[in-house]
C-alpha cells in the first residue's frame, strides 16, 4: 500500500497532536515530521517555518469556532435572540478551548503575544458576524439604527463582552457566578441596542 500523500491538512492534524503532547514551547517541526514518518524538510515544503506552521494550526483551530458561530449569526430568528445565542456560544467555545485543549490554547496565547495576523483576522471575522446580527436587528425593527454604523456598534458589543471571550480573562471562566455575569452583560447590551 503506497504511503499517504503529505498534505497541509495532514501536517496540521499531526501538528495539533504534537502540540497537545509536548506543548508550544517544546514541540518542534522534527517532532511533527517524526509523527508523519517524513523528513522535516518535507514539512518545510508546505510551511516555511515553525512560526508559519504554528500560525496555520491556530488559524485552523480558531476557524472551527468561527464556522459554528457563523451559522448562528446568519441563521433565522429575531436578532436579539440570535445575539444572545451567539455571545453565549462564543463564551462556551472559548471556555471549552481553555479548559479542554490547554496546549492549543497556550499556542493561541503565544500568538497573541506575537501580535499575529491570525488573531486579528479571527477578531475581524467575529466582529463581522456581530455586524450581520446588528444589521438584521435594525431591519427587523428590534434594534435602533446605531451611530455611526452597525460595524462600530458590533465592535462595541464585542469589546463590552471581552471578559467572556478574551483569553486574558480565562481564569474567570470557571468561577461559579460567571454565567450570571454573562447574562447581566447581555441584558445591558440588548437594552443598549433596543429601539
Amino acid at each position: 500500500m503506497p504511503p499517504e500523500t503529505l498534505t497541509p491538512a495532514r501536517i496540521l492534524e499531526a501538528t495539533e497532536d504534537v502540540l497537545r503532547r509536548f506543548g508550544p514551547g517544546k514541540a518542534t517541526v522534527v517532532d511533527v515530521a517524526r509523527a508523519l514518518g517524513v523528513s522535516h524538510g518535507s514539512v518545510y515544503r508546505h510551511f516555511p517555518s515553525k512560526a508559519a506552521l504554528r500560525e496555520a494550526v491556530t488559524e485552523r483551530w480558531l476557524n472551527r469556532t468561527s464556522e459554528r458561530l457563523a451559522a448562528l449569526a446568519e441563521g433565522p430568528g429575531p436578532a436579539p435572540e440570535r445575539l444572545s445565542r451567539w455571545l453565549g456560544a462564543l463564551f462556551e467555545a472559548k471556555r471549552h478551548k481553555a479548559g479542554d485543549d490547554p496546549e492549543l490554547f497556550a499556542t493561541y496565547m503565544v500568538l497573541i503575544g506575537e501580535n499575529s495576523g491570525v488573531v486579528e483576522r479571527h477578531i475581524a471575522d467575529l466582529v463581522g458576524q456581530l455586524t450581520t446580527i446588528v444589521e438584521d436587528g435594525v431591519r427587523q425593527g428590534a434594534f435602533a439604527a446605531p451611530e455611526p454604523d452597525a460595524a462600530t456598534a458590533a465592535r462595541a458589543v464585542f469589546d463590552a463582552t471581552n471578559r467572556f471571550h478574551d483569553p486574558a480573562y480565562a481564569g474567570d471562566w470557571s468561577r461559579p457566578d460567571i454565567e450570571r455575569a454573562l447574562d447581566a452583560v447581555l441584558a445591558l447590551v440588548l437594552r443598549g441596542l433596543a429601539r
